[in-house]
């Protein structure tokens, strides 16, 4: 028998864990968690956290990419 946990961040699926013998083995749903995929987690919380940061760095890079767009004089 497995024990598994959706984890959602900002309403979306990032992924699944599922234990593991003393860890829970996360499972991205989306390609924007694939860094986290396979990736081994004391518990369920931890992996959330571990998404929530994930996504964080994402919004920061996607930040820092955009154009900047000069305003005209």
């Amino acid at each position: 028998m497995s024990t598994a946990f959706i984890i959602e961040v900002q309403s979306h699926a990032a992924g699944i864990v599922v234990r593991d013998g003393r860890a829970y083995r996360f499972h991205a749903a989306s390609h924007d968690f694939n860094l986290l995929d396979g990736r081994e987690f004391r518990s369920p919380g931890e992996a959330h956290k571990a998404a929530l940061r994930h996504l964080a760095s994402l919004d920061k890079s996607k930040a820092g990419s955009r154009p900047v767009v000069a305003k005209a004089a």
